[in-house]
């Protein structure tokens, strides 16, 4: 596997290669998109490393069926977190977290419809090999609000998806303590925190330009292309 986590600055990442917890309908408006209904609680799923790829190399998509894009704020973890019942506080959060960038939760979406329909785990739809496309990732800093960040994603020059940290039904943190309440996180690890609407199909040849700002000004612009 190629994909190593890769910091802002270029620098290799001297973690390894872990699970990605995907968080599903997080934004009110997605859930709205596609008709589903509201879950209880954070709703979870998980990919493997081999669903891991670099989001500014070309992206490799099956052909047996429309895969939609999924923008998503992803948070890679860095030190062990053990799952507990007794819950963390956020500055122990905090602390696990390595950084943040973006990433796609690329779907095959009739298959997901299909699988849902009859009950069934959505891993055919989500877990296939470079699924998981992302970014380099930015230190987290106290410079950054987690709760104050806004992405966006134009697909050949028009806009298909905008999100807001603030418009999530669960934050980053409470998200991570969720899972954590749960399963343990790893070093390495990567938390998707969910998309927001503006989901649809990508075809072969597709520019996507993809960036993610805050307040004080922009922290990535990433472009790429569908092969």
């Amino acid at each position: 596997m190629s994909y190593r986590h890769q910091a802002i600055s270029g620098e290799v990442l001297d973690l390894p290669l872990g699970k990605i917890v995907c968080v599903g309908r997080n934004y009110a408006d997605h859930i709205a998109e596609l008709n589903n209904s509201v879950p209880a609680e954070p709703l979870l799923f998980i990919k493997p490393n081999t669903a891991l790829a670099h989001l500014d190399k070309p992206l490799q998509i099956p052909k047996s069926g429309p895969c939609h894009n999924e923008l998503e704020l992803a948070l890679l973890v860095k030190k062990p977190m053990p799952s507990s019942q007794t819950s963390y506080s956020d500055e122990a959060i905090l602390e696990g977290i390595w950084g943040i960038g973006l990433g796609l939760d690329l779907t095959l979406r009739e298959k997901q419809t299909e699988l849902k329909s009859q009950g069934y785990p959505w891993e055919r739809a989500k877990a296939f090999d470079a699924s998981c496309p992302l970014s380099a990732f930015i230190p987290l800093t106290e410079s950054i609000d987690l709760q104050a960040l806004a992405f966006q994603l134009n697909v050949n020059g028009e806009i298909r998806q905008r999100g807001d940290s603030s418009h999530m039904m669960h934050t980053c943190v409470s998200l991570v303590r969720e899972i954590l309440s749960c399963f343990t996180l790893l070093p390495g690890d990567v938390v998707m925190t969910g998309t927001p609407k503006g989901v649809g199909p990508l075809q072969s040849k597709d520019v996507l330009s993809l960036s993610l700002r805050q307040e004080q000004g922009e922290l990535l612009n990433i472009e790429t292309q569908v092969k």
